[in-house]
């Protein structure tokens, strides 16, 4: 139910109206909260695997949570280098049009 919550609430924000810079800002920030969903669980049950012995699954278990970590860690790097800033300035160019 977790991830269907998460993917419900990315679609919902999709529907949004927003310059595309901020919603690609927003799509990652969706995007982040699945990763962070799927390092926590596959954390729990690689913990699990090692636990009961299962060395090849928690090998196989830990391939997927290195997976996961590596495309947040691509995702923040998009974020804040490039994704970030573009929405930003998308931001501030509204707000001096308002003034």
């Amino acid at each position: 139910e977790g991830m269907a919550g998460l993917i419900e609430e990315g679609k919902k924000m999709m529907e949004q109206d927003a310059e595309a810079p901020v919603m690609d800002a927003a799509l990652i920030s969706a995007a982040q909260k699945v990763e962070h969903y799927e390092i926590a669980s596959y954390g729990c049950i690689c913990t699990y695997a090692e636990m009961l012995g299962y060395d090849q699954v928690h090998e196989l278990l830990g391939q997927n949570l290195d997976e996961e970590e590596t495309t947040d860690q691509k995702l923040t790097a998009l974020a804040e280098n490039v994704i970030n800033q573009e929405a930003e300035d998308v931001e501030e160019e509204e707000v001096e049009r308002e003034v």
